[in-house]
């Protein structure tokens, strides 16, 4: 595989955390994460922009990638280290030429006919759920459980695939044994602000096991 991701693969968000996306960041990173996601559907843009770069100040005094969540544009006027494309967000193919080169291009999947058109794009990676219930995204797709997770891995056989939706300490090595190179994580992570770095660090270490 051309890109490697670390088994967990941290979301922020604002709205579970209370807090600003560059001390998550800041918080996640002392839990040990090297991969981190900013995804903020709510905020506008102008005040995106500099909540974004203030992450990105954070992100890089310690050498973690971080990507942006469907905001091509914030990605691009940062110089960002990627995003993160959503089924109706632009192409991966016209993120590619705005981006700067080797730039990190993640796709979000949620059947087999969806990843099986993703694994011909220009990503690095694709996501691939929710593969359970989950709070965070009230009015998401189909859950495809980890049986589905099985038939994507045979499918994605050439790009990393990340699992997502309701994962949980109690349920990461069963995903990861589905056939998931890693797992993103949101809620499990972030809803209890004081306990980030903590979570973080315990869930990679099961991970890891």
């Amino acid at each position: 595989m051309a890109f490697t991701l670390p088994k967990i693969y941290p979301i922020t968000d604002r709205d579970l955390s209370g807090l600003s996306h560059a001390t998550q960041v800041a918080r996640l990173i002392e839990g040990g994460a090297s991969l981190i996601q900013l995804r903020d559907k709510s905020t506008e843009p102008k005040k995106l922009l500099q909540q974004a770069e203030d992450a990105l100040t954070v992100a890089r005094k310690n050498n973690v990638p971080l990507i942006i969540n469907d905001r091509i544009d914030v990605a691009v006027a940062l110089g960002a280290d990627g995003v993160h494309l959503g089924q109706s967000d632009l192409p991966a193919e016209v993120a590619r030429r705005l981006l700067k080169p080797g730039a990190i291009i993640g796709v979000s999947t949620h059947d087999l006919n969806q990843l099986e058109l993703a694994a011909k794009l220009p990503v690095d990676y694709i996501a691939f759920g929710p593969i359970f219930e989950t709070e965070t995204k009230r009015d998401h797709e189909r859950v495809v459980g980890l049986d589905g997770l099985k038939a994507a891995r045979a499918i994605a056989v050439d790009l990393p695939l990340v699992a997502i939706g309701g994962i949980t300490r109690n349920n990461v090595q069963a995903v990861l044994a589905a056939g998931a190179d890693s797992v993103a994580l949101i809620a499990a992570l972030v809803s209890n602000p004081a306990q980030i770095a903590g979570k973080m660090r315990q869930i990679l270490a099961i991970a890891q096991r």
